[in-house]
């Protein structure tokens, strides 16, 4: 690349040095200069005289010694050491080279101590030295001359143990650069006028000859080693060239005529003699005098950045330059007439401040990455870059270079440049740049996903989701705006990634209305993740999945949940063989499920086909749960569930069915289960018919007649009233010995064949009920009518049992004109003739009581007025033959005396008893008394008298009991 087409600055000021004056002052013009350098922080003058000095920051010389006795023409100093090394020459003698040490003084004189001297020889040939160099550890120094000769010194040079010199290299073309180059072997650049050689000077190549590099060589002065690449440098009046280990590297076009170049940081610095031929120089001297001189004396230099292709400084000089100096951070030319001029850097604000100005952003950013200025100052940059590309209407590479300063750019600055519809794919890629970053707000998030819903472009809003790693935007907002945009599927994806289960089946369930898929979903969570879900959502699953929904409620409340696990294979299959993809081949929810997002617990195998020919892929889910598989985890109590089998029933039966049925469920939780199936049959019978109703009724009687139910009687007795199931109260009231109750709640009912049956059933226990049924049955014709032949039984059984009095019959009876006298006329026929039969018998007992009254009143007066025989020959004790003393009694009883255990006495005798009599006598007597004793509690009858249900009978006992006697009377 041309020169030409570089751009141009003025990086550098220049100034003109003001040399110090005066007695120990140096002069620099060429008359009093021979050589000058620069070290690490001296300026070395070497002059005519053999003397060297160390200019200092003020140009003064800090130090000053005769080196030689001839002129020195060569001096350096060996980097990052405080070694300098000088080489005087005259042509009489072959030059002589010293090595110094600056931090070392002689002790006489207080100059820098010489380490060593030798003599560099060149065959005895007196020519000027052209090049010179030495390594960084001063093992080897090389000399060139002017004959085409280069000497390498080898040797101690710091204790001067002796050197070695040997010839390396003869040219017929004079040697016009020296360089070493050190890396993994040290090599010596040489540059004579028409070649550029380097010969291994260490390493595997050592001793072979010099291998040529270029066919081309160059000028005195036009060589040197870029330290930062490790390059040979060298100027050429065409171009500049670099040189690297396998030979030419880089090549910068640059015509002209070159007398020095030297690298200075990141530049290359080249002097250039003034462009002229002869004729126009003998015209200007002929006509133009004294500026004619200054035209011809003139000198241009130039600083170039080869990396960056731009030239940083270019000038013409009035005089010629005889040095480049490079050294406190600034570049220093040194002219012919003595005069020096100080180069200085703008610093880095300043050039951009250039570059600016010239709208040159791409330098500018290029320049910052180069001096790795912190990335705030190149993010600046960028922005500005940016700024200019959106005012050109570039809006593409504008955005390219937001994107570049991201880092330290409110984003609001550059979103509101691009809101319009015109830019939304360029706000769409400074959106991704954001999350890429990690800087995107939730905000941010909505943005991205209402451009890419307003584009409609589904392939990026997949690939935003989708991208792998870790989160890099706000998960809640962009589930929602997935939502709202109507991208349920990826909004199902992102929630599952992310294991957010229950927006999982919310998106399947809401919006999708995929509720096998969220059924499929579910039943592969763990017991924590999938409790929650048939909780919440239960209620809807059971209508649209009601099996399956079911089942899992139960798997559940049993404690036998175990979450489903699944492998999808991905098979080869011959290409005719494809149906349109995985999600349109899938023919269940499972392959549906696992096309839209992939399943928890899923794991892939990948099986390869044997067949030929064109291959796809073909995807199946396949089940792999084994039985023990299981996560224990704890069972919440089943009541929970219930408000989920709301409009339900049939699956709640068969839920509330299977958990009654487990022995997992615990028994004090069975009580609930049972009341409440108990009530789902009662409820499910009262809305069903026919034989669906009787059905419903069975299993509900069956369930409550079942031993050891655990349901309330409370419990069953409300529902049942509720329901208007009598069989639940029946069975109630049966359990609870109300036999009454029970057929009273058929009468109630006007259930006439069932107060029948309750009637047979509980009659023969419950007397009392055939009173009651006579007056249920004749209390309607209707009832009358369908009772039939019952109320005769009924009638036969009060008579029968003397349940009720005839008169009782009769007013039961008369309360309603339902019975006929055709019906009780059976019944008042026997009643008369029983009660004739009863006065008859009456009769008859009262003229034998009155009989046997009169007899025993006749007795009493005989035994009283008339003697008694006594002709018993036994004692009635001990049944042996009495003898005396013999006690006989009037009631024809004769005892021994010694058998009654009589005293002999009067008073004894008398008191005594017959043996045989005295209980029956004794019976009678307790009888008597206690009539007596019951003749004075009239309260007592009294209330006999209000409980009976026959008053004449029980006033005729009380009269036979002496109530009205006169032991108590009124």
């Amino acid at each position: 690349m041309a020169l030409t087409s570089w751009k141009a600055f003025r990086f550098f000021d220049v100034s003109q040095v003001r040399l110090p004056g005066g007695d120990g002052s140096v002069s620099l013009d060429q008359g009093s200069v021979s050589c000058v350098t620069a070290g690490p922080s001296n300026i070395f003058v070497g002059t005519p005289s053999g003397t060297v000095h160390l200019l200092d920051q003020t140009f003064k010389p800090a130090r000053s010694w005769r080196a030689h006795d001839a002129s020195v023409t060569h001096v350096k100093q060996v980097p990052d050491t405080s070694y300098l090394l000088t080489l005087s020459e005259d042509l009489s003698h072959e030059p002589e080279l010293k090595v110094w040490s600056l931090d070392q003084t002689e002790k006489k004189s207080g100059q820098p101590k010489c380490l060593s001297s030798i003599i560099v020889q060149n065959g005895r040939k007196n020519f000027p030295v052209t090049g010179f160099t030495v390594t960084s550890d001063l093992a080897q120094l090389a000399v060139g001359f002017a004959n085409g000769a280069v000497t390498v010194v080898r040797g101690d040079f710091v204790h001067d143990r002796g050197t070695k010199q040997r010839t390396v290299f003869e040219s017929e073309e004079p040697i016009t650069g020296l360089e070493f180059r050190e890396a993994n072997s040290t090599s010596l650049y040489i540059a004579t006028t028409s070649h550029v050689r380097a010969l291994a000077i260490t390493g595997k190549a050592q001793g072979t000859p010099a291998r040529t590099l270029d066919e081309h060589g160059c000028a005195v002065g036009c060589m040197t080693l870029d330290p930062h690449s490790n390059e040979i440098i060298v100027a050429r009046d065409d171009a500049i060239y670099t040189y690297g280990p396998r030979g030419k590297a880089a090549s910068y076009a640059y015509e002209g005529a070159k007398k020095l170049v030297s690298v200075s940081k990141d530049y290359v610095l080249i002097v250039s003699p003034p462009k002229s031929n002869f004729t126009t120089a003998a015209a200007l001297r002929a006509f133009g005098g004294t500026q004619a001189e200054d035209i011809l004396n003139s000198s241009s230099f130039t600083v170039l950045n080869t990396d960056l292709k731009f030239i940083a400084h270019s000038e013409a000089l009035s005089n010629q330059v005889n040095s480049i100096l490079s050294i406190w951070g600034d570049i220093f030319l040194l002219t012919s007439d003595g005069k020096l001029y100080r180069y200085h850097e703008k610093t880095f604000q300043q050039k951009l401040e250039i570059l600016y100005r010239l709208n040159l952003f791409v330098l500018a950013i290029s320049l910052a990455q180069k001096y790795k200025i912190n990335a705030v100052q190149q993010n600046v940059i960028f922005r500005r870059y940016g700024d200019y590309l959106y005012q050109k209407g570039d809006y593409d590479t504008a955005m390219q270079q937001y994107l570049r300063a991201i880092d330290n750019t409110e984003p609001s600055q550059i979103i509101r440049k691009f809101l319009d519809n015109q830019h939304l794919h360029n706000l769409i890629e400074y959106l991704e740049g954001l999350h890429e970053e990690g800087k995107a707000t939730s905000d941010h998030t909505t943005l991205l996903l209402n451009c890419y819903a307003k584009l409609k472009d589904v392939d990026k809003l997949e690939a935003f989701i989708k991208q792998p790693g870790e989160l890099k935007f706000d998960l809640d907002t962009a589930i929602v705006m997935c939502r709202q945009g109507g991208y349920y599927d990826q909004a199902a994806f992102l929630a599952r990634r992310h294991n957010e289960h229950g927006l999982v089946v919310d998106i399947l369930i809401e919006d999708l209305k995929k509720y096998a898929e969220a059924m499929a979903y579910i039943v592969r969570l763990d017991p924590k993740d999938a409790y929650q879900n048939i909780m919440k959502y239960g209620t809807v699953l059971l209508e649209y999945c009601p099996l399956e929904a079911t089942q899992l409620f139960i798997d559940y409340f049993t404690g036998q949940y175990r979450p489903r696990k699944d492998a999808v294979i991905v098979q080869e299959a011959p290409a005719q063989q494809e149906s349109g993809g995985f999600g349109t081949a899938a023919k269940s929810a499972v392959q549906n499920l696992a096309a839209l997002i992939p399943l928890p617990s899923m794991s892939m195998i990948t099986a390869a086909s044997d067949g030929q020919g064109a291959m796809t892929n073909q995807t199946q889910v396949v089940e792999t749960t084994s039985p023990g598989d299981f996560t224990e985890y704890e069972v919440a109590k089943p009541r929970v569930a219930f408000s989920a089998f709301i409009d339900h029933p049939d699956q709640f039966v068969t839920f509330l069915e299977a958990l009654i049925d487990s022995e997992d469920v615990k028994a004090e939780q069975k009580t609930e289960l049972y009341t409440t199936l108990f009530e789902i049959y009662l409820h499910q019978a009262s809305s069903s018919r026919a034989e669906e109703k009787t059905e419903w009724e069975r299993k509900a009687r069956q369930l409550i007649e079942a031993k050891n139910v655990p349901i309330d009687t409370s419990n069953v007795l409300l529902l049942s009233d509720l329901e208007k199931f009598r069989d639940g109260t029946i069975l109630v009231s049966e359990r609870q010995g109300l036999r009454f109750d029970v057929f009273r709640s058929y009468t109630t009912a006007h259930d006439t064949k069932g107060a029948i049956r309750a009637l047979h059933k509980y009659g023969p226990d419950e007397p009392q009920l055939y009173p009651a049924a006579l007056a249920y049955l004749t209390s309607s014709p209707q009832i009358l009518q369908e009772a039939g032949d019952e109320v005769e039984a009924v009638l036969k059984k009060i008579d029968e049992d003397g349940l009720m009095a005839p008169l009782q019959v009769i007013q039961t009876l008369s309360t309603n004109a339902v019975a006929t006298m055709g019906l009780v006329k059976h019944y008042l026929s026997l009643t008369a003739k029983r009660e004739r039969d009863d006065i008859a018998a009456n009769r008859r007992l009262i003229a034998s009581y009155r009989s046997d009254t009169a007899q025993k009143a006749q007795d009493i007066a005989d035994l009283a007025s008339s003697p008694v025989s006594f002709s018993a020959t036994r004692c009635s004790s001990c049944g042996m033959t009495l003898d005396l003393p013999t006690v006989h009694f009037l009631c024809k009883h004769s005892f021994h005396q010694r058998c009654l255990g009589i005293m002999d006495g009067r008073e004894a005798e008398e008191e005594a008893e017959c043996p045989v009599c005295a209980p029956q006598i004794s019976a009678v007597r307790q009888i008597r008394r206690a009539q007596e004793d019951s003749a004075g509690r009239h309260e007592v009858f009294r209330d006999a008298l209000g409980r009976s249900g026959d008053r004449w009978a029980t006033v005729a006992e009380w009269f036979g009991r002496g109530i009205l006697g006169g032991g108590g009377g009124q």
